[in-house]
């Protein structure tokens, strides 16, 4: 397609920008580790939650949300639970209070944290290391490709006759730019770039939300998809028939196993809650909870996040849906079978998308991938560099040759990365492979690590080892993720369990270093009594009932947001009120229950002063509150 000379300009400007802030603010990401990884633990919590919004709203995730919406209408806002899309509401209540507590840089750093310095300890440490190489790896390769089919398809200039050599060549370039910034300015630039890439996403979703509305005839949208479709309601079966409107999509039903409807919401909220449990993986999503200033700032990010994020993401999706369903059925109805959604996104743009915005949208559409790619990048180097080098080869290196390894650090992942995307073609297989079957196996070991004080690092090791050799027959199997995830749990949770109990426990002065800093609430009664003796002040965490509750109430919140984007493109004013009434009153609920309880560290810290680093005293007589302090990191 082809755009205009404004539209062009946009997008030139936006990629200059971009280096731009790569140059600015290098020299503060370059001081130390700390500011290149974390940004100085000094960035505020709404530009983190604003960043990883950014970091959210990935096309593809985006354009698979389109066909959802198509296809399943209202429905659809469940479907996003297989990600999960409400594991931010688990962050928000407890566990990024939890995870920044622990003060550490990296996964791979919490795992020694949690575990120690022994041997299985270290087996965990090498294998979560290798388990985030691997995600890296993949949204590496994954971006490179995406990067450069979305470029080829949407910017004007044909680098090359062959266009699969153009496809290249628009990756390698967008790619190289996106390295620069990254590998010059760290945490600042991934942060800061994915700020204003939020806000050029954001006013290009509104604005094609409002387009739509002002197109699409309520009555005309109706007569264009079956009865059921604007219900959110559900029973065993999906009460959706395409059969009259558009064959293929009906097909598109049967073949993804959605008839059974209510069996597969239940399957994906069960497993949707394990996953939140297990904590944010070892990737730029920790990262960034890690960057904040502290625990309260961590826990105001991740709600922050499903604010701003839910309805411009949904106008956007629900908008490029309506225009589709009204103005291009035709062509989709004579795709027949080879039925291609992605054919939505140009038609839109080139057809309904005035000179200027379209400009915009694009840009920020590219902008969604350079945010994935981005924080991908700057995950990396914090593995190796941290928790390799820095460990086991030169602890003692100033901060500069550990900031210049992790330039060249990032570099070597993004070209090994490119060659994985330039010469796998079925790269989208084994991405859904990772993020589906390796995740099912990340989550038995990262539930245990976090609730069961018995849990050790042998049972970590040999439960992660597990769940990565149980996913491996996925590849050359018909089977569904979903499927398989409840045969996957089982071993990894029995390997996990058997692991922990046939070797001894876990060092108890590691564990009471972790309780006393993290104060999680599950089975820690051995750990706590073993600390009263020194610390007869201190307090179990007693929340999980509240916690839980508003773990609920936030579940029901985040749905409601996501409709709202929905409705109000739609046009659906009563249910609008409805779904907004249920956000307002469970907003209320959650500041009375949450928002007013959150705390960066228990009550009997509260009058001991600035904390600082250091390890829990061998005193004979009981502690101060002052010496309790002292445990924690801030």
């Amino acid at each position: 397609m082809t755009l205009a000379f404004i539209d062009i300009a946009i997008v030139v400007a936006y990629i200059l920008g971009t280096l731009g802030i790569g140059f600015w603010i290098s020299k503060r990401a370059s001081r130390t580790m700390q500011h290149y990884f974390l940004g100085g633990n000094r960035l505020p919590w709404w530009a983190l939650g604003l960043s990883n919004a950014s970091g959210q709203f990935d096309i593809s995730g985006t354009m698979l949300m389109v066909f959802w919406l198509f296809v399943y209408g209202l429905k659809s806002i469940y479907l996003p639970w297989l990600w999960p899309a409400f594991n931010q509401v688990f962050l928000m209540i407890f566990l990024s209070l939890w995870l920044r507590r622990s003060g550490v840089m990296t996964g791979a750093e919490w795992i020694r944290f949690r575990f120690g310095e022994g041997r299985g300890a270290t087996l965990s440490n090498c294998i979560v290391i290798a388990f985030a190489l691997c995600l890296v790896l993949g949204y590496l390769a994954y971006g490179f490709i995406g990067i450069g089919k979305f470029a080829a398809v949407f910017l004007p200039w044909q680098l090359h006759s062959d266009p699969y050599w153009n496809e290249i060549y628009y990756g390698v370039i967008i790619t190289a730019i996106t390295t620069f910034y990254v590998v010059k300015g760290g945490m600042y630039s991934v942060v800061f770039t994915e700020v204003l890439q939020f806000i050029m996403m954001t006013i290009a979703s509104i604005a094609v939300g409002i387009i739509a509305i002002q197109m699409v005839d309520p009555a005309v949208l109706r007569a264009s998809v079956p009865e059921g479709w604007f219900s959110v309601g559900f029973g065993w079966e999906l009460g959706l028939d395409w059969d009259s409107l558009l064959p293929a999509a009906q097909t598109k039903v049967v073949d993804e196993g959605m008839n059974l409807f209510g069996i597969f919401v239940g399957m994906v909220l069960l497993r949707g809650i394990l996953v939140s449990l297990a904590g944010p993986a070892p990737n730029y999503d920790m990262q960034r909870i890690l960057s904040a200033k502290g625990p309260r700032e961590a826990a105001y990010m991740s709600a922050f996040v499903s604010v701003v994020l839910q309805v411009p993401r949904y106008m956007l999706v629900t908008g490029l849906t309506a225009l589709a369903l009204v103005f291009f059925m035709p062509e989709l109805v004579g795709m027949g079978n080879n039925l291609d959604f992605e054919q939505i996104l140009p038609f839109v743009i080139r057809n309904y998308i005035p000179v200027g915005l379209a400009g915009l949208l694009v840009a920020g559409l590219i902008a969604a991938y350079m945010s994935t790619f981005a924080a991908t990048t700057n995950a990396a180097p914090a593995y190796i560099v941290n928790d390799i080098y820095k460990r086991y080869f030169r602890p003692d290196a100033d901060e500069k040759t550990y900031v210049r390894l992790s330039y060249f650090v990032s570099i070597l992942f993004v070209i090994l990365g490119s060659l994985v995307g330039l010469f796998v073609p079925s790269l989208n297989a084994i991405v859904l492979w990772i993020v589906g079957a390796l995740y099912g196996g990340y989550t038995a070991a990262n539930v245990l690590k976090w609730y069961w004080w018995r849990f050790n690092g042998y049972g970590y090791f040999f439960g992660m080892l597990a769940g990565i050799l149980a996913a491996i027959p996925l590849m050359f199997v018909e089977i569904s993720e979903l499927n398989a995830f409840p045969i996957i749990l089982v071993v990894c949770l029995v390997a996990s369990i058997a692991g922990s109990l046939l070797t001894p426990p876990d060092d108890m002065a590691v564990l009471q270093q972790f309780y006393l800093r993290v104060r999680p609430w599950g089975f820690w009664r051995p750990v706590y009594q073993s600390l009263l003796n020194e610390y007869p002040q201190l307090q179990p965490n007693r929340n999980v009932k509240r916690d839980l509750i508003n773990v609920g109430v936030g579940l029901l919140w985040h749905s409601a947001l996501t409709s709202i984007g929905i409705l109000l493109v739609l046009q659906q004013w009563s249910a609008l009120v409805f779904a907004v009434g249920v956000v307002a009153i469970a907003s209320g609920f959650l500041k009375l229950n949450w928002f007013d309880h959150l705390a960066d560290y228990p009550d009997e810290y509260a009058s001991a002063g600035d904390p600082v680093d250091k390890s829990p005293k061998n005193a004979t007589s009981p502690a101060s509150n002052a010496q309790l302090a002292e445990v924690l990191h801030p």
